[in-house]
């Protein structure tokens, strides 16, 4: 064989290899964020948050989420609720009607209310409203109002129709109030929100029926939770280091494991603390140690089980069927 032609083999040989790698190579991980807010201070009414001082007091809209967010591979969002107003279950179905990023939306209605079965019926008729979050914000306490009268019995017209409710501000008493719930309406799919960043009791007992009501709620099938708010500012400084936030998250994941555990960023709340791209990249790196199909489940995956959201866009996975 002459030099030349030896050469072409050679290369050809090279090509083919590449060409069979790049076959070869897994697709990658579509991320469904299980946890933005929208709002837009421009409108005339105004929004009931965030504050006009707020350095987040800008529309923060689809467009605008979709533009920062699709960088790092996120193909869809649920919105989560930002305001009391029920007008505002309106007006985020509004924003996401024509924008298919958007693939699901949590909304605010108050159970035990007189008009709450009215209101459920009507909003649930839209398949992009998932269910509502309550907990420790707009002047409620999920754990005294579960008492109140119809409270219990809306939480369980919520169940029956596939609803799926979200919380709040974690910290020890809300935990204590969310395993009543499970324990009250078993039927209820239940979401607990920025556990990372939960106000931990300061007693060692305290600590340690915070932990064990986890561990109780942990062997809930229909209960889930996100690891959102996960960046914290140390100093002047936020770390980026995975290394930094290992010990907590790993704490958290032990306790839940793979199949219960959703991503979500917090965007544009997330913004006080750091950019979508460091919330998001801490997050990556810590879940990527745990193999693809543990980064499947927490990325997408899980969240399908969880909200039920439906599928709006071609590049976006298979969702609740």
């Amino acid at each position: 064989m002459k030099r030349r032609d030896a050469l072409k083999s050679i290369l050809a040989a090279a090509i083919g290899c590449a060409t069979d790698r790049t076959v070869a190579a897994e697709p990658a991980i579509p991320v469904i964020d299980a946890h933005i807010h929208l709002f837009d201070p421009t409108r005339p009414s105004g929004v009931p948050w965030p504050e006009k001082t707020d350095p987040i007091y800008r529309p923060s809209l689809p467009d605008r989420y979709a533009g920062i967010a699709r960088p790092f591979g996120v193909v869809g969002a649920i919105a989560i609720e930002a305001s009391p107003l029920k007008s505002d279950n309106d007006w985020v179905l509004q924003q996401a009607a024509n924008h298919p990023i958007i693939v699901g939306f949590v909304g605010d209605l108050i159970p035990g209310d007189p008009s709450f079965a009215k209101d459920w019926d009507r909003l649930r008729s839209n398949p992009l409203f998932l269910g509502i979050r309550y907990g420790n914000l707009w002047q409620r306490d999920l754990r005294l109002d579960i008492g109140k009268q119809g409270f219990v019995d809306d939480l369980r017209r919520m169940a029956a129709s596939g609803g799926v409710l979200d919380t709040a501000n974690p910290d020890a008493n809300l935990i204590r109030a969310v395993l009543n719930v499970a324990d009250r309406v078993p039927e209820l799919r239940i979401v607990i929100d920025h556990l990372p960043n939960a106000v931990m009791p300061e007693d060692q007992a305290g600590r340690a029926e915070f932990q064990a009501n986890l561990k109780t709620l942990s062997q809930n099938p229909r209960v889930f939770i996100k690891l959102s708010e996960i960046p914290v500012k140390v100093g002047n400084r936020v770390p980026t280091e995975v290394s930094f936030y290992r010990e907590r998250l790993d704490a958290l994941w032990n306790i839940f494991g793979e199949d219960h555990i959703l991503f979500g960023s917090d965007w544009p709340n997330s913004d006080h603390i750091a950019s979508y791209g460091e919330t998001f990249r801490i997050v990556r790196a810590y879940v990527a140690i745990k193999g693809r199909q543990a980064e499947e489940k927490f990325f997408w995956k899980n969240s399908v089980p969880a909200y039920r959201w439906r599928r709006r866009a071609p590049d976006q996975p298979r969702g609740w069927q």
